[in-house]
Parts: C-alpha cells; structure tokens; sequence
C-alpha cells in the first residue's frame, strides 16, 4: 500500500482525500450513507441493531428546536445542526468520548479539515456563543437519553461517570416509524434516507415552514414505500419498459413534481424510472423521462416543455 495514500474512494465513485478535503469531494448520498453506517457507542446496543450517527442527528435537530419552540431555526441553523457530526460519517469512525483524549492533534486536525469543508459545502452560518450553548446542551440531552434507552446505562451513570447532569428523556421525540418502538435503533437504509431527505430539503433552501420538523420527509419515504410496492405489482412487460425500477426509497429513487409550462397547467407527481442520465447517474430533466406516478401510472414526460422539481 502507497504510504501517502489518505483517500477512501465512496459509494458515489468520488475520492475523498482525508488530508486535504474538498466540498466537492462526496454527494449527498454518501453523507447519509456513511453516517447511517457509523455507530454511535462503540456499536454496542441493548437492540438488535446499534444507534447511527444519522439517526443521532436528525435527533439532535429535533431537540435543539424544541428548547426554543417559539423561535423556529433558520434553515441554515438546522442545517448546521443537522451536519454537526458529518465529519464521523465522511471518516466512517465516531471513537466514545474517553479515547478522544487519546487521539492526539493529527486526528483532531483531521477531523477540523473535514468539518471546515462541511461547512463551506453547505455555506452553513458561524456559530454563536448562544446557538453553540444550545446545541451543546441538546447533543448532551440526545447522548443521555441514548445512553438509558439504547446502551443501557443506569442514570446514575449518567451522571456520575459520562458525567452528564441532565434528566434522560422519556418520550423519544422522533416520529415512529412503521415498525419500529420507541427509542429503537433504525436499520441503517430507513436512517440514510431520512436523514437524505432532510438534508435535500434544507440545502440551499430561502424558505422552509418548520426546519426542523420531520414530518413532510417521512411522510415522503412512506409514499416511496407504497409506489415500490405498487411498482412491484406492476405486470413484467411494464416493468422491463423502465430502466432504474423502484426500490421504495429515496437511497435510490428520485421524486419529482412535473408541471406543464403551457396554459394546461396539468402537472405529475411521481419517482422517475426511466430516461437519460448524465455521467454522475443524475437524471437529464431538460429531456424525454417515465415518471410512475402517485396515480400508480406511468407517463411520458416532455422535460423540455416542462417544469420539474425534485421533492
């Protein structure tokens, strides 16, 4: 092996170089990706599965906002907490607490590199003293109660060795999925691909009615769920007409609005199966694509004649 070699090549095909980091460097996908595979507490669990980071940080986001119910974030500001661990998912390492002490300035410098990248990839805000407070403290709360609910520490545990003086919460404050119980760890697909919707919701985004609420992205996932489903009931002549069939999840499958830019104003909701893509596997929206629609049927789409938004 090359000595100098620092890079890890991601899902997407992209490099990222450890050393030097650029935001070019990864997509949207292999964020999600790698931080719903990065385990928070060592990995270990009292559930089936261990707890993602992914999930630790639509978590987090949830909490920050409720300290200030009546002060909504920016999209900007839930963006950042959002990402505040993205460099754990980029690196695929989240060490606990007590080895961090232990892994000297290179590392530390390392994982600064990554996250000065983050920031600029996602043009995120500078922290405030009083916004930083804020997150510290819902990091802290999250860590607690994940400790109780999740590793199955005691609180006086909690308190008097991750030395963390908050209350564990009671109530897991994210939606519950299909499925799963409270303060369950979810299997890493569903994590990566709420956390992608979230993400795709508040990049770039002027206008956002509740930053930080998760409802609108799961109810997403589960209108992906249900299409996958109806797709796979499709007869197989229908199917093999599609080139990217659907796999009920946004990891995969792209949902776009459709609307006419004629007077008809006629317009389509739907996961595109079928079409034209450039060379990073992104569909072409500027020609002809097959869109399966929430109607559960498939329609040609005129992309040039049209104005096409993806959800």
């Amino acid at each position: 092996m090359r000595p100098d070699r620092a890079w890890v090549r991601l899902g997407s095909g992209r490099r990222l170089d450890l050393l030097d980091p650029q935001p070019g460097q990864w997509t949207d996908r292999d964020l999600a990706v790698g931080l719903s595979r990065t385990y928070r507490w060592g990995g270990h669990s009292r559930w089936e599965l261990p707890l993602s980071v992914a999930q630790h940080s639509l978590l987090v986001l949830v909490l920050r906002q409720q300290m200030q119910p009546h002060q909504p974030l920016t999209p900007g500001e839930a963006l950042r907490e959002l990402t505040h661990d993205a460099d754990e998912g980029l690196l695929g390492f989240d060490p606990i607490a007590p080895l961090k002490l232990h892994l000297g300035n290179e590392f530390h410098a390392l994982t600064a590199r990554l996250h000065a990248a983050v920031a600029t990839r996602y043009c995120l805000p500078d922290w405030q003293p009083d916004d930083r407070v804020l997150h510290k403290r819902a990091d802290h709360l999250a860590a607690a109660s994940e400790a109780v609910h999740v590793a199955g520490w005691r609180h006086d545990e909690v308190r008097d060795t991750l030395g963390i003086q908050l209350t564990p919460l009671r109530d897991d404050p994210l939606p519950l999925l299909d499925g799963m119980q409270p303060w369950e760890p979810w299997p890493a697909r569903r994590a990566a691909a709420v956390f992608l919707g979230k993400l795709r919701e508040l990049d770039g985004a002027a206008h956002v009615k509740a930053p930080a609420d998760l409802t609108a992205v799961i109810a997403r996932e589960a209108m992906l769920a249900r299409l996958g489903a109806a797709f796979s009931r499709l007869p197989p002549r229908s199917r093999l007409r599609c080139a990217r069939p659907l796999t009920g999840n946004s990891l995969t499958d792209t949902f776009v609005h459709v609307e006419a830019d004629d007077v008809s104003q006629q317009h389509v909701e739907g996961v595109i199966v079928d079409g034209e893509r450039d060379e990073d596997g992104q569909w072409l929206l500027d020609g002809e694509f097959t869109v399966f629609t929430t109607d559960e049927e498939l329609v040609l789409v005129s992309g040039f004649n049209c104005t096409t938004e993806i959800l």
